[in-house]
């Protein structure tokens, strides 16, 4: 069985211009770092003022299992799901997991093979 460092190096990436434009955000809005991340200009959040606000939920405080369904996780879960019933959905991960780091689970490791990248 591959690590988790080792599952990551095989994932194949989309361009965070790509991820950008599924949301309607152009890539004059991105200050680019590399090609996998970037911060969103302050023009483009001045620019949705006039939208209504959207949804936040939080996720935080949870304990981890043996199996491994920790906050990072549950937060990659949740937005592939409101994306799956037609929501437009984007998560934010301050801090994913350090386990791939240290060679344990973690990091949305879902058994290793749901990733979080870049890592």
């Amino acid at each position: 069985m591959s690590s988790d460092i080792e599952i990551a190096q095989k994932a194949t990436m989309q361009r965070i211009t790509q991820v950008a434009a599924k949301l309607g955000i152009a890539e004059e809005h991105l200050e680019p770092y590399g090609h996998y991340k970037s911060k969103l200009s302050m023009a483009f959040i001045d620019s949705l003022q006039d939208r209504p606000d959207g949804k936040l939920i939080l996720v935080t405080a949870m304990s981890p299992t043996p199996a491994g369904e920790g906050k990072t996780t549950t937060t990659v879960g949740l937005g592939d799901a409101l994306n799956h019933i037609g929501k437009k959905a984007m998560i934010c991960l301050r801090e994913p997991s350090l386990g791939p780091v240290f060679g344990v689970k973690g990091g949305a490791a879902g058994g290793g093979y749901a990733q979080v990248v870049p890592m």
